[in-house]
């Protein structure tokens, strides 16, 4: 039986792979990749898998990677930031000869990596991109509506939002900044456009979405590939990515520091001594965070992701909302989870397509959505609950709401 690595494995997305991968029997042999050996260790016990091993892997150093990859059937990259590492990875699987998959939501370097197209055909690497929730479930969807459902695409609207996990690190922190800094790509009557998350176009992007379990939340333009890449597989004249992290009073606390400037990496002299304000900023946030949770009494984890799609059916308006919803997982999840599903797929022989693809190039909805029902539960200790809801409404030229099964 085949062999898969997990890249990043110990993590709040690469444990939740791990763990979904080993309960499903796929694989002869799911490997840990990671550089902390001591949370490995701790993983593959709560596992409970002998199939489950691990190995230390540097994903900033391609030599490391291609030792620990190697013998590997396929490579699933959950190691952010991604537009840190990824480039790396992909080269050095690439150059291995091996299958891969990744949960890249960082745009500016999905560019990047989808130049490695023709290098992959030519190795014979099947690489799919961003095989998360957003991007990746997102892709799907919209594509499953567009193919499916509507005669004509006009606009694809995704929106997220999740918070509440268990810890948020530094490199979670460093990634808000990284989004809010960047320009974000929006797709805008009919071409590639960019904004500024605190420029008056980004701005005037900025809106309030109700969401299943999670409620009304408000959004702001967000750097995801889809407004890339979904224009390559459909005919559409806007898609928009916009999102945000719970409570919103945290994430808009990472906002003001980020435009105050104190994301910036260069040193600053404070009474005679040499501060980063990077490090105070990551490390002040992250303190914040506890003292929000509690003082809002937020509770449990939770997240929610909403593909809005518009169009025409038999020459009438109509409108498809495919909402996704969780109470007791969010994040890691949301994203592992999917991530998972797309490693089984290829392995299943339902990725065919050579070179380096983002989902909706290369997975069809339906095999997604097929395997989605018969993919084994993870164990997990505790009493913990999991609520989750998968459901789509159609909304019609008169604006009645009809729920409709995918």
């Amino acid at each position: 039986m085949p062999k898969v690595i997990v890249l990043g494995g110990c993590g709040a997305v690469g444990s939740v792979a791990v763990k979904t991968l080993a309960a499903q029997g796929t694989f002869s042999k799911v490997v840990i990749g990671d550089m902390n050996m001591a949370k490995a260790k701790a993983l593959i016990a709560e596992t409970g898998s002998k199939s489950v091993t691990a190995v230390k892997v540097n994903a900033e150093d391609p030599k490391s990677v291609k030792n620990a990859i190697k013998g590997c059937d396929i490579v699933l990259n959950c190691v952010g930031p991604f537009y840190k590492s990824v480039k790396t990875v992909l080269g050095a699987v690439i150059e291995s000869g091996i299958n891969y998959v990744d949960i890249c939501d960082d745009v500016d370097v999905t560019v990047d990596i989808l130049k490695m197209d023709k290098a992959a055909r030519k190795a014979g690497v099947m690489a799919v991109i961003g095989m998360g929730a957003s991007p990746g479930v997102t892709n799907l969807f919209a594509k499953f509506v567009a193919d499916t459902l509507l005669d004509e695409t006009d606009s694809v609207d995704i929106f997220h939002t999740h918070g509440g996990e268990p810890i948020e690190g530094p490199g979670v922190i460093g990634h808000r900044f990284h989004c809010m800094t960047i320009d974000i790509p929006m797709f805008l009557d009919g071409e590639l456009k960019y904004v500024k998350y605190f420029r008056e176009d980004g701005i005037a992007l900025r809106q309030t979405f109700e969401f299943p379990i999670v409620g009304n939340v408000p959004l702001y333009p967000y750097p995801h590939p889809e407004q890339v890449t979904l224009p390559n597989y459909i005919k559409v004249r806007q898609v928009t990515n916009k999102g945000s992290v719970l409570p919103i009073e945290y994430y808009e606390l990472t906002g003001s520091v980020c435009k105050l400037g104190l994301a910036s990496k260069e040193p600053l002299e404070v009474a005679g001594k040499a501060v980063v304000p990077y490090d105070f900023a990551v490390a002040y946030i992250i303190r914040e965070r506890d003292r929000i949770l509690k003082r809002t009494k937020f509770g449990i984890q939770r997240g929610a992701m909403s593909v809005v799609v518009k169009g025409k059916k038999d020459g009438e308006r109509q409108e498809y909302r495919v909402h996704m919803a969780s109470e007791g997982a969010a994040l890691g999840e949301g994203t592992g989870e999917p991530a998972a599903m797309g490693v089984v797929l290829m392995q299943e022989g339902k990725v065919t397509a050579k070179g380096v693809l983002p989902p909706e190039g290369c997975i069809d909805a339906k095999d997604f959505l097929g395997l989605q029902g018969r993919m084994k539960p993870v164990k997990t200790k505790g009493k913990k609950k999991i609520v989750r809801v998968l459901y789509a409404e159609r909304i019609d030229s008169q604006g009645n709401v009809t729920k409709i099964d995918l």
